[in-house]
């Protein structure tokens, strides 16, 4: 009976912690504040050209989710979409600047320096029913170079032989 006492309030708690993974319970028109109070600190924020600011959510490095939370000059939640998306990713271009990268779908958790090669590859995990991760590589002047789709590393388990 005990046991079941404590585990109520731990599976509430747990429950509102995996609430606050996205932003699915935010209302238009909520405020900033409201939505900081939900998400926590965000990973970015960047103003908007219209006065207002774009708030990112990284759910990683291993997360496989980053939330864009768009606010008006007001601070209202005017909407959000979630940008790990294959279809976001094949809008990336040869030439784009990194920026443009971030603008599009977030920061990266995991980068990889290419010293001889003079670039940078950005990884990014995503839903797939694959193991796999979309990839941007940027070069020293801050430009997409090319993007592919690879083998999630985490999913690589290693030789698995009898012995």
């Amino acid at each position: 009976m005990n046991a079941t006492r404590s585990f109520v309030p731990l599976a509430a708690c747990l429950l509102a912690g995996c609430g606050s993974y996205g932003p699915q319970s935010l209302a238009k028109g909520s405020g900033l504040d409201a939505a900081t109070h939900a998400m926590g600190v965000p990973t970015a924020d960047a103003p908007l050209p219209d006065g207002g600011r774009r708030l990112e959510y990284a759910r990683g490095p291993f997360g496989k989710h980053t939330y864009m939370l768009d606010f008006d000059a007001k601070g209202q939640l005017t909407g959000w979409q979630q940008v790990l998306t294959e279809e976001r990713f094949n809008t990336i271009r040869p030439g784009m600047e990194s920026s443009e990268v971030v603008a599009l779908i977030g920061h990266s958790f995991e980068r990889r320096e290419l010293g001889w090669q003079k670039q940078t590859v950005w990884a990014y995990r995503y839903e797939t029913p694959f193991c796999q991760w979309f990839q941007v590589s940027i070069d020293a002047r801050g430009k997409v170079i090319d993007s592919s789709y690879g083998p999630d590393p985490i999913c690589d388990v290693g030789d698995i032989t009898d012995h």
